[in-house]
């Protein structure tokens, strides 16, 4: 597909279903309990009956998808890892070594690795765009197929050295501020390394001469930012909730959330982690995360980790008795 196959896909987005969530509602005030006692879980089975199209909904085939891809603004010192690393996280994940690998594990998720073109890295975008509108509709195409049409919850990660100053970057086309605003730490980069990746974000996001979403995609992101954007944008076409992990997972639904203000409405924010400016990128996508939990890894293992937590509001709303089934007075 091309970028206007996406940016028609963007346009025309299919909707919750309404009458799921009003049997879920209702069901919910029969239930064995007093009304709002389970608090944001209520409302995440709500939420889960719209887009499952059932007023009993459940989490049965999570797929957590990982893609990877490397960046050419590292050249300009904004990481305190080198390249190879990405590569190197790959094969860990796919040899089950990492964090979300095991996060994975306990939440009974099917997990995917999609590796993008690691050893052509994308274009240093202080002096040019980071990909032509063929790349960028390559990855989005890459994360659009790895979406499993029988999943039941999605979460996007990613892995790539230098992401977080392009998800710095793609915030600051998106939304505006200071490159200070949205530059944290990433890797673990010193004060010298933090004012690298600010005077780099500013001087790719100075270089734009569009405010076209996809267009800033090309010209700041990452090709495994596009790739998590094009899953986000699959699991909306098939009704697919998502569960969006941290900074960067974030600055790829934030490209469609600009595209079409409603393109999020499947999503909800898992966490909110300790990179800087997260919780300032949730404030504009207007999420509110489930979780505060100080982690700042990526890898989609906060939206991994928060798994269990959609499972158990499902299964409460879903298992539980109504005061009729239980026999007791009061409902």
């Amino acid at each position: 597909m091309t970028l206007d196959d996406f940016r028609a896909l963007i346009a025309d987005l299919p909707s919750a279903d309404g009458a799921a969530m009003a049997g879920a509602l209702m069901r919910n005030g029969q239930l064995t309990k007093p009304p709002g006692a389970l608090g944001r879980l209520e409302g995440v089975a709500f939420w889960l009956a719209g887009w499952q199209g059932s007023d009993k909904p459940r989490i049965l085939s999570p797929q957590i998808a990982i893609f990877a891809g490397n960046h050419g603004v590292v050249a300009q010192g904004v990481s305190a890892f080198p390249p190879e690393v990405t590569v190197q996280m790959v094969a860990n994940f796919q040899h089950g070594g990492a964090a979300v690998n095991q996060l994975a594990r306990v939440a009974g998720a099917a997990m995917t690795v999609t590796a993008l073109d690691l050893d052509r890295p994308t274009a240093d975008f202080t002096a040019q765009d980071a990909m032509t509108a063929e790349e960028t509709a390559a990855a989005l195409q890459a994360g659009w197929d790895a979406v499993a049409e029988t999943s039941d919850l999605l979460v996007p990660g990613e892995m790539g050295i230098g992401n977080t100053t392009s998800a710095a970057a793609l915030a600051l086309a998106l939304y505006g501020g200071a490159p200070e605003d949205w530059v944290g730490r990433g890797t673990g980069v010193d004060d010298a390394g933090l004012a690298r990746k600010a005077s780099a974000v500013a001087r790719g996001v100075a270089r734009l001469t569009t405010r076209d979403p996809l267009a800033v995609l090309s010209a700041l992101g990452g090709r495994e930012i596009a790739a998590m954007a094009g899953a986000i944008l699959r699991a909306r076409h098939l009704r697919i909730p998502v569960l969006l992990d941290g900074f960067i997972a974030c600055s790829a639904a934030a490209v469609l959330q600009s595209a079409n203000p409603a393109a999020l409405d499947h999503c909800l924010a898992a966490h909110v982690s300790a990179e800087a400016a997260h919780g300032r990128l949730l404030a504009a996508l207007k999420k509110e995360p489930l979780l505060n939990l100080g982690l700042r890894l990526g890898e989609g293992s906060g939206a991994a980790l928060a798994i269990n937590i959609v499972r158990a509001a499902a299964e409460c709303h879903s298992s539980m008795a109504t005061f009729a089934e239980a026999g007791v007075a009061g409902g």
